[in-house]
């Protein structure tokens, strides 16, 4: 891909990750300030010069406000909500209505983030 964009949607909730070892923090309750970033690419710009017109993205902000934020994204998903399970979701729920979505990354923190390539 020679043209790159990504945007960044941010919201809050909480998890428990199954399956870790009984003192593990994760294994509790616990919840993050997510920044989820999608990245868009082409080999070729539009009519306007866009991958993609950022304003064509408001399905995504308004499924990630109505749907995660403020939620406990274990009563969500029908996964273990890890960073890399959100970002599979999150590519394979999108990448049919956006053909240019080519990266979902997802931060729990801004030290830490996971990404799914499709």
């Amino acid at each position: 891909m020679r043209y790159q964009i990504s945007k960044i949607f941010n919201f809050s909730a909480s998890h428990i990750l199954n399956g870790l070892y009984e003192n593990h923090p994760c294994s509790r309750l616990h919840g993050h300030n997510y920044a989820i970033r999608f990245w868009f690419g082409s080999d070729e710009l539009n009519e306007t010069g866009f991958v993609i017109d950022y304003k064509e993205l408001d399905e995504i902000k308004n499924y990630i406000n109505n749907s995660l934020d403020h939620r406990h994204l274990n009563d969500i998903f029908d996964f273990n909500p890890t960073s890399e399970n959100i970002a599979k979701f999150l590519f394979d729920n999108f990448k049919q209505k956006y053909s240019q979505l080519v990266r979902v990354e997802v931060s729990e923190t801004p030290f830490t983030n996971a990404f799914y390539e499709g």
